[in-house]
């Protein structure tokens, strides 16, 4: 962020003794509070949303008290504006300021506290919504017309400006600044850098599609890869699961703020630390999830039926079942297999019992090696359990035991598929599948040890994927599988 020093103060006073009155939304924190803490709540109670309308019929003040006394927001973890916080803080030292928010009084004062040397808070009040014009007749009623200096960040605070002695801005361009230097003298201007492409590619997770192989899966082991209708539905099965996860990324997100920004790799997250404004996930999110299943109905019933299913499961870990033990790593399991089943719906063909049992085990083991990272590290940073998870530090050693008994399992399932009447009649060399056995072998093992070194990336997917080692024993599996048909 950087700043740009412009016209003295209108004002015939000296700065020093002109009052200066900070917004806070967008301005002292990059984020908006009542989103923040409207999906605080939601988090925690789902059917609140039935109640948020009702509540807003009695005024948007109202809303915000009724949603504020009903969450407790972590003020410290919240994203700061550093270089609005620093220069604020000079402030202090020689005038009096104060914190003007739109934001309920209870949240507006956590925040003042945590910044510390606000000498008043001004905030709704659950009768009347600070912003805007309301909030200029309190400021002009409190310390007189042109007797202030207001720092804002919104179009909205137009209002205020016209009264202000001075403005100071935030803002991404320079729109604001120019609009607000024809009501006031603009005394100062913050500057930060427009939301991208690339964050959104980010906030997407859109390098997490790769998990969405696995609907092709089916039309492999069918042998069908050469036929163009079975792989033109397989890709569109891979567009609709796609866009449908990262509607499901994004909800997860808004919904998980507060662990995500005591995480170390997940607070850097577009919308944990407030590069994305929070109000564009809910619209993101909404429009990816209808573009996901307009694309599926030109598949198969069976196949939306599977990505409404995958949409439920998903959401419901991402609301409930994460934070529950054992029955997390089960439905994160159950994900990874549900896109398999998914793909084999996308190509009208029967989902194979090897394949289905073998994909069990093995993303059990995954999710097992995800749990194990997020443990350690919590471990390591002298935490007693993970943030947002059930697990404690002590479960470490039985994670471990579990999840690399599951991923044994899924090479003895490999082994038994092998040896069965299944492979015999779609390969014609099937005994030089055996050599998969000690590839898949070497590969779990090792991911256990990567991961119990704490050197593992918090999704084990990912690592494979990433991984140079992984890569070259997939090719090597790969070369052993054509060589066998």
């Amino acid at each position: 962020m950087t700043s740009l020093d412009t016209a003295p103060s209108r004002n015939t006073q000296t700065q020093v003794s002109v009052p200066l009155c900070v917004d806070l939304d967008g301005t002292l924190i990059r984020s908006d509070l009542l989103v923040e803490s409207a999906l605080a709540l939601l988090a925690k109670h789902p059917l609140m949303a039935f109640a948020m309308p009702i509540w807003l019929l009695r005024g948007k003040a109202y809303l915000k008290q009724q949603i504020a006394q009903r969450v407790e927001l972590n003020a410290a973890a919240l994203p700061y504006n550093g270089d609005v916080v620093a220069w604020v803080r000079e402030q202090q030292s020689s005038r009096t300021t104060v914190l003007c928010s739109a934001a309920d009084t209870k949240l507006a004062t956590l925040v003042a506290d945590h910044v510390g040397g606000f000498d008043a808070v001004i905030a709704s009040d659950g009768e009347r919504n600070l912003s805007g014009l309301n909030k200029a007749k309190v400021l002009v009623a409190r310390f007189g017309e042109r007797r202030f200096d207001y720092i804002g960040n919104a179009k909205i605070d137009l209002h205020v400006w016209k009264s202000a002695n001075a403005a100071i801005v935030v803002e991404s361009g320079s729109r604001l600044s120019s609009a607000a230097a024809n009501v006031t003298v603009l005394e100062r201007t913050f500057t930060h850098g427009a939301v991208s492409v690339k964050h959104w590619l980010k906030a997407l997770r859109v390098h997490q599609w790769i998990k969405n192989v696995l609907v092709f899966l089916p039309l492999l082991a069918a042998h069908r890869v050469l036929d163009p209708n079975a792989l033109l539905s397989a890709l569109l099965a891979f567009a609709c699961f796609g866009l449908c996860a990262s509607s499901v990324y994004v909800t997860n997100d808004l919904l998980d703020l507060a662990a995500d920004r005591q995480h170390r790799r997940k607070k850097h997250r577009p919308f944990a630390a407030g590069v994305i404004p929070l109000y564009q996930g809910p619209i993101a999110a909404l429009l990816l999830l209808v573009t996901s299943f307009s694309m599926a109905w030109f598949l198969t019933p069976t196949f939306v039926l599977m990505l409404l299913g995958y949409y439920v499961l998903t959401t419901g870990y991402s609301l409930k079942f994460k934070r529950m033990v054992m029955l997390d790593v089960i439905v994160l399991a159950l994900l990874y297999t549900s896109r398999i089943l998914a793909g084999a719906a996308a190509i009208q063909s029967r989902p194979s019992f090897w394949l289905l049992a073998f994909s069990m085990f093995i993303f059990l083991s995954l999710a097992m090696v995800k749990r194990y990272t997020e443990l350690l590290a919590a471990q390591k940073s002298s935490s007693i359990k993970a943030a947002g998870r059930g697990y404690v530090v002590e479960d470490l050693s039985l994670i471990q035991s579990m999840g690399g008994a599951s991923g044994y399992l899924s090479v003895l399932v490999l082994a038994l598929y092998i040896d069965s009447t299944a492979s015999q009649s779609l390969y014609r060399h099937p005994h030089y599948l055996w050599l998969l056995c000690p590839l898949l072998l070497y590969w779990i093992s090792r991911t256990w040890v990567i991961a119990h070194r704490g050197i593992m990336h918090d999704d084990p997917v990912v690592f494979a994927v990433m991984d140079n080692v992984s890569r070259g024993l997939l090719l090597v599996a790969a070369i052993i599988v054509i060589a066998s048909i």
